[in-house]
Order: C-alpha cells, then structure tokens, then sequence
C-alpha cells in the first residue's frame, strides 16, 4: 500500500522560484524510478523529469536548465525545486513512483505562476 504525497505547491511571479516535495509511505524498499508529472487545463499530462535510484535524471526540454530533480533513497523522497518559473509552468503537478513495475501516484499539488 504505496502512497505518495507531495507539498510545496502555490502562487508565485514569474521569476520566481519554488520547491515541490513528495513523500512515499508504506515500504521499506525504494522506489525504482521517482518523477514528477504535470498537466494544465485542457492539456494532457507530461513528464517534466524524473530520477532513478542511482540518480540518473531526465527532464523535459521545457524544463531542462531551470528544474532540478532530487532524490532521499533512504527517506524515499523526491524533491523538484523550480527557478525562473514561467506561466506556461502553471499547473497541477504529481509525484509518481515505480516499485516492481507497479504505478503510483500522489494526489497532485497545484502550481500557479503569475505574470
């Protein structure tokens, strides 16, 4: 009973920065993969990066250079701290994890970014 919750969502400038956490309770084993996934009103659901437990990442071409993904293996968390934020980056976004080829997903935290 895997379960992922994440934190640190709001309201920010354009500019600014901001830090999204996610904790994953109920095993004692890391998950394989931990990423983050967004999605805007009317748009489908993206990666925006993600990270291995040997720390290989991979982000998405609108993100590369301003997101930066890391990882706890011990606590079994995941964190995205955002810089120079845009209002294309408004969105919900969700902490997802694989564990013996097993999806799961945490309930999402929106990220407003102001112009």
């Amino acid at each position: 009973q895997v379960q992922l919750v994440e934190s640190g969502g709001g309201l920010v400038q354009a500019g600014g920065s901001l830090r999204l956490s996610c904790a994953a309770s109920g095993t004692r084993i890391s998950l394989r993969t931990m990423g983050w996934h967004r999605q805007a009103p009317g748009k489908q659901r993206e990666l925006v990066a993600d990270i291995t437990s040997g720390g290989s990442t991979n982000y998405a071409d609108s993100v590369k250079d301003r997101f930066t993904i890391s990882r706890d293996n011990a606590k079994n968390t995941v964190a995205l701290q955002m810089n120079s934020l845009e209002p294309e980056d408004t969105a919900v976004y969700y902490c997802a994890g694989v564990l013996f080829g097993r999806d799961y997903w945490g309930q999402g935290t929106q990220v407003t970014v102001s112009s």
